[in-house]
């Protein structure tokens, strides 16, 4: 009788095309559909181009316009027009922009239980919520899933988190998965994916657990998953697509690398402090402290019910003259929604200031708060600089305690609007009907009708790099523990404009750690040929961007050093031929300074036949093992100076 199996692996099973199901091995996957968003999707499409791809191979692919909305001169939109374009040119479905945020726009109209989705975005598992196994990669590994290639990952294993009772009035989902960061941290999930399941599930819709699923990234976890029940098949129906609900959920007796339990009943209201998802506390440890802004929205809460309980709080009241209460519809069909059922006019009689549907605020696109107040949001992440102001302070929280405190003016735990305003805890029913809209949902055109690629003045080509050779460069930069992509490549209304622009775009790697870095950079790839840069734990976590291995790249860097990595993060070094070390003993660590000039004699060789390289530090006389975790294949990738070097190299002598 063969072993009972999770919904983890039920999924990975079925869609398994290369390795073993062992953790920690490497394993491909069959991927059925991509996501691609504007922030990274321009170098996906540059990628395909590079390729030569001439159809997406996938059964789905949608190239969505959410984050990069702003149009305050050509850029912008000129990219809009670019990946509209793209998108036709290789017969996939296009989102246009202002129709929403990607990932509950996926899990309404094109998620299916049973099916992998690949996303340039480090959010795609919010469609693990379907039943789905939803993976955020680095652009290069969703163009060659998009080209039909399997997507290559490390086995993970399974963390099961049993749920069980049922949440109190006050608190919702976003406190739920606020709690695991508070167990977990920023990096205690990496290397597994989460599954949540048990009797408690009942008590959490679909776009409640979209709220969980969303946020196990910042967890480090390599995905999360729900089981596809009946709450799954109800919300397919709501949407109109009751006919393509699966039921997926664990074989009986099945078992989990890791178990957590997590009761309900005793969740509180939680924030998390500035600056990282994993700085939590109940939100009555810091209630109190007057507040500048709070925001409702994002891929973390994009649901419907998000939007209508901050609108109940607020209805008939007006929010404190000092705050900025802003509200981010999270798509066209929720807007439309909101308007019905009079969730928009209560808040907006309220004071509440109504953004265009999409990521804004929540990628630093508009909406930054003022110098030295604090932000309240119900977005996914807080890391420092990520708002668009300079040594920000933006919390976390759920859209009760959003709306209490926008209210009072003040962190406020919503519970306290019982005394404060004899209020009790609305009770949220879905609608008997939701307003569908797929209008701004442009399908793939026939392969007869489609045209050619428009590219505007700010979109450069992909930058050709040298294969791997041994070097002798400075350490231009040592960093510390949790260093975000944030930190290496921001984001923000100032930078992403040049995302399809690697030489402009690149002066801006590392600045939120040293101004100076790209000068820097750049004379020491003079000087020396390129850099170093040494780190702490958990480097590169954070979003999907690859621009944080590419810019780098772009200015020399040879390498990085450091004691772990974030998934996603590691991943895209090896994609463009930046090895990825890492420390065998935090001693070696400590003894590294910056300026140090570190040497590295056949590092071809030690990559290519085992596992530890061998660097001199030049400066102070020592030498350090180093290692790396790669399989042959990212070997071959690292030799060759990235993965589209691999895909050239092996293209030319027809091995595929």
């Amino acid at each position: 009788m063969s072993k009972p199996l999770n919904v983890t692996q039920k999924l990975i099973k079925s869609h398994l095309v290369d390795g073993e199901m062992k953790p920690g091995e490497e394993i491909g996957l069959r991927i059925d559909q991509t996501l691609t968003q504007d922030a990274t999707g321009t170098m996906v499409m540059l990628e395909l181009e590079a390729m030569e791809l001439e159809e997406a191979q996938t059964e789905l692919s949608c190239q969505y316009v959410d984050h990069n909305l702003i149009q305050t001169d050509y850029k912008n939109p000129d990219d809009h027009v670019f990946l509209k374009s793209a998108a036709e040119h290789f017969g996939m479905w296009f989102s246009r922009p202002g129709n929403g945020v990607s990932h509950p726009i996926e899990t309404e109209r094109f998620a299916i239980p049973g099916k992998t989705l690949a996303g340039s975005d480090s959010h795609t598992p919010a469609s693990g919520c379907m039943g789905m196994l939803a993976i955020g990669a680095g652009g290069l590994d969703v163009a060659f899933a998009i080209a039909g290639e399997p997507m290559y990952m490390k086995m993970p294993k399974v963390l099961g988190v049993e749920l069980k009772g049922e949440l109190s009035d006050w608190v919702s989902a976003k406190d739920v998965v606020l709690e695991m960061l508070r167990r977990y941290d920023v990096d205690g999930a990496t290397g597994y994916v989460i599954e949540y399941f048990g009797e408690g599930l009942k008590n959490l819709s679909t776009m409640d657990r979209h709220v969980l699923a969303n946020m196990g990234t910042e967890m480090g976890a390599t995905s999360t998953v729900f089981p596809a029940d009946g709450e799954v098949r109800r919300f397919m129906e709501s949407q109109h697509r009751g006919d393509e609900f699966v039921e997926l959920v664990a074989d009986e007796g099945a078992e989990y690398d890791k178990y957590e339990e997590l009761i309900l009943d005793d969740v509180e209201p939680l924030i998390a402090l500035p600056s990282s998802p994993g700085n939590v506390v109940p939100v009555r440890e810091v209630e109190g402290e007057d507040i500048y802004q709070s925001y409702v929205g994002s891929s973390a809460n994009p649901g419907y019910r998000d939007f209508w309980i901050a609108a109940e709080i607020v209805r008939d009241k007006m929010v404190d003259d000092n705050v900025s209460f802003d509200i981010n519809p999270t798509s066209r069909q929720i807007i439309e929604n909101m308007v019905k059922n009079n969730v928009m006019f209560n808040l907006v009689q309220s004071g509440a200031r109504i953004h265009q549907a999409g990521c804004n605020g929540c990628i630093g696109m508009g909406q930054a708060p003022a110098s030295g107040q604090n932000s309240l949001r119900t977005v996914p992440r807080n890391f420092p600089d990520r708002s668009g102001t300079p040594e920000d302070s933006v919390f976390l929280v759920s859209p009760e305690t959003a709306a209490a405190s926008a209210l009072t003016g003040k962190i406020t735990d919503p519970r306290d609007l019982e005394d404060l305003y004899n209020m009790r805890y609305p009770v949220f029913e879905h609608p008997d009907e939701l307003f569908i809209n797929t209008e701004m949902l442009t399908e793939p055109k026939p392969k007869g009708k489609r045209g050619e690629i428009k590219k505007g003045p700010n979109i450069s080509t992909m930058p050709d790099f040298d294969p791997l050779e041994d070097f002798e460069v400075p350490v231009l930069l040592k960093m510390g523990d949790d260093i975000s992509t944030d930190e290496i490549l921001r984001a923000g209304a100032e930078v992403l404009p040049f995302r399809s622009n690697i030489p402009e775009i690149s002066k801006f790697t590392l600045d939120v750690v040293d101004k100076n870095f790209h000068d820097r950079a750049m004379q020491a790839k003079g000087e020396h040929g390129g850099h170093v840069v040494v780190a702490g734990e958990n480097y590169a976590q954070g979003s999907s961007r690859e621009h944080a291995a590419i810019a780098p790249r772009y200015l020399g860097q040879r390498a990085v050093i450091a004691k772990s990595y974030a998934r996603i993060g590691w991943q895209n070094l090896i994609n463009f031929g930046i090895p990825p070390l890492e420390f065998e003993h935090d001693a070696d660590y400590e003894d590294i300074d910056q300026g140090d000039v570190l040497t590295v004699n056949d590092i071809r060789g030690a990559i290519k036949n085992g596992n530890e390289v061998v660097i001199h530090n030049k400066t102070k006389g020592n030498k350090y093992t180093v290692k790396h975790t790669f399989s042959d294949r990212q070997k071959e990738a690292v030799l060759h100076g990235g993965v589209i070097n691999r895909f050239k190299a092996r293209k030319k002598n027809g091995s595929g």
